[in-house]
């Protein structure tokens, strides 16, 4: 390459940037050096600077050539291995993040396992997985507080019952990873009312349960929802066809969140400048996302439900999965329908009495989880923090 060449692109910054983008391999040795138009840190310059260093010193077709440019070395690992003849290791490609939970309340169903958990466990190997028991969520209608820990375990014991590989995923509760409801508190200042006014499940769960019995938490939990999601700056986010709306409502506060503090603003405020949170795309799995209800085909099979026959819970004993399998119109397949069923849940309830019998390794599974989780959670939270203005200790 000529160093006219060179001062030729340097006087015309669109080239400069178009010539940036070019394969790293295209290096010159420049005096002192080798030089990598394509390497990263190159096209971070903004291409006036070079212009202007190139005519405050001389440079242009025929003049002197800058000596910043003469002893500028670039380290490219690229330009290097192109430079001995060797090939480049390829960049480590990351995995996208998928994140998801059940809650804790009632018990796992037939509905839970196809819907969700059956999912993730082909989702683990694809994906960078994390899976949490959303305990916070739990407490927005009447609960029984005794229960909750208890229940927390118990779920925990059936993700990994049902194949959840603590060496794949991450597996953890909600309320052990601290930054969740703080996010939710700082998203819930740029979240306007009548975004959460016009959420259809806030609606329904208000009418059934009474004003009188109806809390705050109830209105904001998907506030919390997006806490849940961005937090982890997830790539993707298992939803039924039900859910579509929480998820869409999370892409929306992401974006005005991005907004108001992100890019240049942020930039200002010390950070890095761009995006605050990635926005998160749904993906609805090809088959089972909507389990129906047992005595009702309109509604989806549901934990709150009153009747015990509305649904197949996944610890039911195998006389109550038989009486419950009767319910179902399902002709000359019942009995075959039945007997595949019980045979499918049989080593999963077998997992669990013994993963409930080592409350140490479950400890140890969660203390785990909530570890990795966090670490990715605080630099987020501290990222958002820094950008609205909030003096650090």
């Amino acid at each position: 390459m000529s160093r006219a060449f060179l001062s030729h692109i340097l006087h015309r910054p669109p080239l400069l940037l178009a010539y940036a983008l070019t394969p790293c391999s295209d290096f010159g040795d420049l005096a002192a050096g080798r030089f990598c138009f394509a390497c990263e840190s190159l096209t971070f310059f903004f291409p006036h600077y070079w212009v202007w260093l190139c005519r405050s010193r001389g440079g242009g077709r025929g003049g002197a050539f800058p000596s910043r440019l003469r002893t500028l070395r670039l380290n490219c690992s690229v330009a290097e291995a192109a430079a001995s003849g060797d090939e480049a290791p390829a960049p480590p490609v990351r995995k996208k993040r998928v994140v998801s939970g059940v809650q804790p309340t009632g018990l796992v169903h037939l509905g839970n396992y196809l819907g969700a958990i059956k999912n993730w466990v082909s989702l683990q190997d694809l994906y960078e997985t994390l899976f949490f028991i959303v305990d916070l969520h739990a407490i927005t209608l009447p609960y029984e507080a005794p229960q909750l820990s208890k229940a927390t375990r118990s779920t925990a014991a059936i993700y990994l019952a049902c194949g959840i590989d603590s060496s794949k995923a991450s597996i953890f509760v909600q309320s052990h990873v601290r930054a969740h409801v703080e996010l939710m508190w700082l998203l819930s200042s740029s979240t306007p009312i009548g975004w959460l006014n016009r959420m259809i499940q806030f609606k329904e769960k208000s009418r059934k349960a009474g004003d009188e019995n109806v809390g705050v938490a109830l209105l904001t939990y998907p506030v919390l929802m997006a806490s849940d999601i961005l937090l982890y700056q997830s790539d993707l986010v298992p939803v039924g066809e039900d859910q579509t709306q929480h998820l869409e409502l999370t892409r929306e506060i992401a974006e005005r969140v991005n907004n108001l503090y992100g890019g240049r603003k942020w930039k200002k405020m010390g950070g890095r400048g761009g995006s605050l949170f990635k926005v998160p795309e749904a993906l609805i799995p090809p088959a089972g996302a909507r389990v129906m209800s047992l005595t009702d085909g309109l509604s989806k099979m549901s934990k709150s439900a009153p009747s015990d026959q509305s649904r197949i819970n996944l610890l039911d004993p195998k006389d109550e999965v038989i009486g419950e399998c009767q319910n179902m119109n399902w002709g000359s397949f019942k009995t075959t329908l039945t007997d595949a069923l019980i045979d499918h849940l049989q080593p999963i309830q077998v997992r669990y009495e013994e993963i409930m019998a080592d409350p140490d390794y479950l400890d140890d599974v969660l203390l785990k989880g909530a570890g990795k989780a966090s670490e990715i959670a605080d630099v987020t939270l501290n990222n958002v923090y820094q950008a609205m203005g909030f003096l650090r200790r």
